[in-house]
């Protein structure tokens, strides 16, 4: 189903310093209406990330309906700021910014302290190279090159890292600092990183590697109809199809190109948090009055901190303040 990287990189997870799946989300994971929608029904997966962080624990999970709405509406009342009883698109947009922010935070200073446990001024990429991939320097070249190989997987994802690494060393000193740094893990969150997250989105659904994005190709990233061919297609799927050909594919060629790709995961002036109010909001507001109480949250708790909400056990353990 819809996943970017190689299936090969959860097992890079056993090495120091490689970052998951999860760790290194590029901009179309936030962006794409397809993961938002898929499999015919609403990702909610989708709104718990967004509305809660992506921290990494698992409390959440564990807790019964009635103790997440209990723990839900603590959070309710952290959201409503000026405490007057209805959370506005303006406050809700303001805690997923600041749930994207601590996560993305608290994930930079980990691998920053697992990259420089002496606490440098900068890494170097030989220094991160070695503790990431330093293991690979006992293979053979052949074990390197053969296609399909564990070796031949993690030396694409080093070249990968290689040039993300070029991308965020905006000194090119070929060491980075925590704020280069930073921009290395999480380049979907820097403008600076957009080409790179661009080419490598590229890279992920150029089955063909002919340097564009086809229709087949479009649709096969998010969509599989499996074994049974004569299987209809859902509607969301048919309505992405619509979207390739109608607004993706911008100059009418059967493709997208790098650009294309660009105005697709990237589009400028896009607010991923406001949005992702608004979406949360029409959900959510029963009364159609264009804000939450904490009863109205609470209803929905399904879509805020539903089964495998896995982010919200994290803020809760903490009590984090808002």
């Amino acid at each position: 189903m819809l996943r970017f990287f190689f299936v090969l990189l959860a097992i890079s997870m056993v090495f120091a310093g490689v970052p998951t799946n999860e760790e290194t989300k590029r901009l179309m994971d936030h962006l794409s209406d397809a993961e938002h929608y898929r499999n015919e029904h609403h990702n909610k997966q989708f709104d718990h990330d967004a509305f809660l962080g992506e921290d990494q624990a698992k409390t959440f999970d564990q807790l019964s309906p009635e103790e997440s709405k209990r723990r839900l509406g603590e959070i309710a009342d952290k959201i409503d700021s000026d405490q007057d009883g209805f959370i506005t698109l303006v406050e809700l947009k303001d805690w997923i910014r600041y749930t994207q922010k601590r996560y993305i935070d608290e994930d930079v200073e980990r691998h920053w302290r697992q990259q420089n446990p002496n606490n440098e001024e900068f890494v170097t990429w030989e220094a991160y190279r070695k503790n990431v991939y330093g293991f690979m320097d006992d293979m053979d070249e052949k074990e390197l090159k053969a296609p399909n190989s564990e070796g031949f997987t993690y030396s694409n994802l080093q070249k990968r890292d290689r040039r993300r690494w070029t991308y965020a060393d905006a000194d090119q000193n070929d060491a980075l600092n925590r704020t280069e740094f930073a921009a290395f893990l999480h380049p979907e969150d820097h403008s600076s990183m957009r080409d790179v997250v661009v080419l490598e989105t590229l890279e992920d659904i150029d089955k063909d590697q002919d340097g564009k994005v086809s229709l087949d190709e479009y649709i096969g990233d998010m969509y599989n109809a499996g074994d049974g061919e004569d299987e209809e297609e859902p509607d969301w799927v048919k309505q992405e199809r619509e979207q390739f050909t109608g607004y993706r594919d911008t100059n009418k060629d059967g493709f997208m190109d790098e650009h294309e790709v660009k105005d697709w995961i990237a589009p400028p002036e896009f607010d991923h948090a406001e949005a992702e109010a608004r979406h949360l909001v029409f959900e959510a507001d029963a009364d159609a009055d264009e804000k939450l109480t904490k009863a109205e949250i609470i209803d929905k708790y399904d879509l805020f901190v539903g089964s495998q909400a896995t982010d919200f056990g994290g803020a809760l353990a903490r009590h984090d303040e808002f």
